[in-house]
């Protein structure tokens, strides 16, 4: 049977990337995952970067409250959830296979609950749930000397999907959580954790157990980090914005709460953000 290989890279802005100061980002393309994988993986992202001698950028996102799974040219890690704003230095010439996993196989591959990988990373040859060492080296074979190339790129993330099979299919609890993720991610008008509770007749101390042992953070961080995602969206256009409005939008009490909120997590305030240059390559 022929092995599964993505389709063409998504077409989709990533509100969570926020590129480094002078608005540079990796070449960077993302692929679907297979039908049968949509209850562990949201999808695959493959950078591929070149920076001149001495030249170092430093990349900053404000992660989803999900796992990640990542291979590069100098190893492979599990990235927990974080809890702030997650950076990555690039240097010289390199490339990485990402996945974004969905919430629910965090912890199987945590190995327990997931608040015990929050804001932390692992070598990928110590998550027992896969064989990293093996996976790492089909990657880097596949890729060869010419990352860049689309059908290597989606021939690794084949190779990927192949090893995430053993965290299918997930359980209920795990189905669950990737449910109330996913509504307070897609629904704008959720503001409040009582909310969430109603929408899955769950008690908010309930709520607050699944999410720590599954997702390592809270249902409050949740909402936030969603509304946080959101105003980065809005501001990285580089227009003017109106940003008493957009705390307005975003289910904020005043502009000064939504400031302190956008600078405690990215350093930034929202009108420094947006005055940031914008996204090159």
């Amino acid at each position: 049977m022929p092995r599964w290989t993505p389709d063409g890279p998504l077409d989709l802005t990533e509100p969570a990337q926020l590129r480094d100061a002078r608005g540079f980002s990796p070449s960077l393309r993302r692929y679907a995952p297979p039908p049968e994988l949509a209850d562990v993986v949201r999808r695959f992202w493959v950078p591929v970067w070149s920076l001149p001698d001495g030249e170092v950028s430093v990349q900053r996102v404000l992660q989803y409250p999900v796992c990640q799974v990542v291979l590069g040219s100098t190893g492979g890690q599990l990235v927990g959830p974080h809890s702030g704003l997650s950076t990555q230095e690039l240097a010289g010439r390199g490339w990485a296979v990402g996945v974004m996993l969905q919430p629910a196989p965090g912890l199987a591959l945590a190995g327990g609950p997931v608040a015990g990988l929050t804001n932390e990373r692992r070598d990928l040859a110590t998550v027992t749930a896969l064989d990293g060492a093996g996976l790492l080296a089909g990657v880097r074979a596949v890729l060869g000397d010419d990352p860049a190339e689309a059908t290597r790129q989606q021939e690794a993330c084949a190779l990927v999907a192949e090893a995430l099979a053993v965290l299918a299919p997930v359980d209920a609890e795990g189905r669950l959580v990737n449910a109330v993720v996913e509504y307070v991610e897609g629904e704008r008008e959720v503001q409040r954790v009582g909310q969430v509770c109603a929408k899955f007749d769950i008690g908010e101390r309930a709520l607050q157990r699944l999410l720590r042992r599954r997702i390592g953070l809270s249902p409050k961080w949740l909402i936030q980090r969603r509304r946080l995602h959101d105003a980065a969206d809005l501001l990285r256009t580089g227009a003017p914005v109106d940003l008493a409005r957009v705390a307005a939008e975003l289910g904020y009490a005043d502009q000064a709460h939504f400031t302190r909120d956008f600078r405690a997590v990215t350093g930034l305030t929202p009108g420094e953000f947006s005055a940031e240059p914008p996204a090159r390559g």
